[in-house]
């Protein structure tokens, strides 16, 4: 069968539905993909380049495995080369740090184990350290679309992978654009999920605090079909942390920059075009667009490289650099050694803490249910033009990037068309952690015309007894991605029994009797996780509408009318009094 003639670029959905018609089997894809690999060597994509006996274990692996219980099955993806992949060599873009891992790297295994074919190896900047995609022995990468022009890094391979149709997704790493960038420049998606969302462990760190895998697809489907497969905490990574992703939703707000954006690079122009017209579709929406001061987020930027967070790249890699010098790229040498001038001391990394800390809560506030808009990168550059300036061609790469891990947002870099000049033109959206729900939903619009209410993600529940604060049950709602709103009062028309239970709990009954008031609280829960909550509740409790104090009505515990025969507690006023 020829791969060619079926799929120019590969996407998850069209490849299930080819194996699932018999037009193609893995094997032929990964031969094809080996072929389109050797064709495209001087793009320098790969640095373990695909290969069959590299991949043959992982098809074997298939005939194994049942592919309706395998949302990946049969899907090749790439892996950045800082990424490890048990039993084959992790450089970082340098030979002499290289090592052989023993076992896959989290996000590796959990892809391996939904069925995900590894196919090899991918270019970067040396050591994640770059945003241009030209700092690698290993060979500049070139543009998937523009050759002479710069891929984006440090994700390069792994975006040109992907754009050049040698895998369906590929792994990239992103501390301060890298999985966003390339996304732009080779007409991408690049879906960076909140930090801890993915786990780190098996990857060689950049800065370990800021560091994030992500995910470099044809469409935002793929990428978060690979998000529901690696999302999770990992017990042995310290960096994790358990953050759920809500279904699609649309913001109360886009908010845009109030300050004049800079373009740059000899496409500036093209681009701030690019970036109007891609803000007039924005306007077209109908989601409301608020203007902020957003001055602070370069200066939290530049922490990154003008300040003391350069360190942390020393103190990962600087013993390595020590022990081999002129083993690293020079212009990455000389960034890593950055990390150790002296006025980067203790107190100036504490300064710059508590710096980051009030634009972490300031950019949260503005943030809050909205969603900031921002080019990927207000220009590019030709390689020849890195060559001749590649610290400021860099640093311009990472204007409208830097900021999204030090402030601890999530963002998504979606295509947004073309420039006048027929270069691809892209935009990043950006949300607080909480909230990849409105980055993914507000890109689904953008690109697709998703249809989505405003926000409706959320719903009120009420709870009147162990699922309340610092009871044992409290820990159901966290489970359930629920924050506690306030305390209320139940309008006078119930009554509260102590059923016969172990351990004993309250239940909740409306009555047309005299009535009183119940102390109870309130929590958001998202509405995708209220059904799964409901089925915990054991009979003869289950959730109904409780009418509080000024007369709405709220989802909440509600009790059988079965529970009127247990003791009737409603003189305490609520669980808590009859508790203690």
């Amino acid at each position: 069968m020829n791969v060619k003639s079926l799929l120019q670029t590969l996407s998850i959905p069209k490849l299930k539905d080819k194996y699932e018609r018999n037009e193609v089997t893995p094997e032929e894809v990964v031969r094809d993909i080996i072929e389109r690999a050797q064709a495209d060597k001087e793009y320098h994509i790969w640095i373990t380049p695909p290969s069959l006996e590299l991949v043959q274990p992982y098809l074997d692996q298939l005939q194994t495995m049942d592919r309706k219980e395998k949302p990946l099955w049969g899907i090749p993806f790439a892996i950045k080369d800082n990424i490890d992949l048990a039993g084959v060599p992790t450089t970082a873009g340098c030979a002499e740090f290289a090592y052989t891992p023993g076992e896959h790297a989290t996000v590796v295994s959990r892809l391996i184990d939904a069925g995900a074919i590894p196919v090899g190896k991918t270019n970067l900047d040396q050591f994640a350290t770059g945003l241009v995609g030209t700092r690698s022995p290993y060979g500049e990468t070139r543009n998937a679309l523009h050759p002479d022009l710069i891929s984006g890094g440090s994700s390069s391979g792994s975006a040109v992978a992907v754009a050049r149709g040698q895998a369906a997704f590929a792994l990239g790493t992103d501390t301060a654009g890298s999985g966003r960038v390339p996304a732009a420049l080779n007409n991408l998606v690049g879906y960076k999920p909140s930090l801890g969302a993915w786990p780190v462990r098996g990857v060689v760190p950049a800065c370990a605090s800021l560091d994030c895998v992500t995910v470099f697809a044809n469409n935002l489907s793929d990428a978060l079909l690979v998000d529901e497969a690696v999302r999770g905490v990992e017990t042995s990574d310290p960096w994790s942390r358990e953050l759920r992703r809500r279904s699609h939703a649309l913001p109360e707000k886009i908010c845009l920059l109030r300050e004049p954006l800079h373009f740059f690079g000899p496409f500036a122009s093209d681009y701030e075009e690019a970036w109007e017209e891609a803000v007039e579709r924005i306007k077209a929406l109908g989601v409301p667009v608020e203007y902020i001061d957003g001055g602070y987020l370069s200066e939290a930027a530049a922490v990154l490289y003008d300040g003391p967070w350069v360190a942390e790249r020393w103190a990962a890699l600087g013993s390595f650099i020590e022990a081999n010098p002129e083993a690293a790229f020079p212009v990455t040498e000389a960034i890593l050694r950055s990390g150790k001038k002296p006025e980067y001391d203790a107190a100036a990394l504490f300064q710059a803490m508590h710096k980051l800390q009030a634009f972490k809560q300031k950019a949260h506030q503005q943030l809050e249910n909205a969603v900031l808009l921002m080019p990927t990168s207000g220009g590019t550059w030709t390689r020849a033009d890195v060559r001749e300036n590649p610290i400021q061609t860099n640093s311009d790469m990472g204007r409208y990037t830097n900021h999204c891990n030090l402030l601890d947002l999530c963002a998504v870099a979606v295509p947004a068309g073309e420039t006048k000049g027929g270069l691809p033109f892209g935009i990043t959206l950006f949300a607080n952690r909480e909230n990849e729900h409105l980055i993914t939903g507000l890109s689904d619009l953008f690109l697709y015309g998703g249809q989505y209410e405003v926000n409706k993600t959320t719903t009120t529940v009420a709870v009147c007894g162990l699922h309340m604060r610092g009871f044992p049950l409290e820990k159901q709602m966290l489970e359930h991605g629920a924050s506690f709103l306030r305390e209320a009062r139940t309008a006078p028309e119930y009554k509260m029994v102590k059923l016969s239970s172990e351990p004993p709990k309250p239940g909740l009954i409306r009555t047309k009797k005299a009535g009183a008031s119940i102390q109870i609280e309130l929590w958001e829960m998202p509405l995708e996780e209220l059904g799964r909550f409901a089925e915990r509740i054991p009979f003869p409790l289950g959730i109904g509408k409780i009418k509080i104090e000024d007369g709405t009505e709220v989802p909440g515990f509600i009790c059988e009318a079965v529970g009127e025969e247990e003791e009737d507690i409603s003189y305490t006023g609520g669980w808590r009094n009859a508790d203690s």
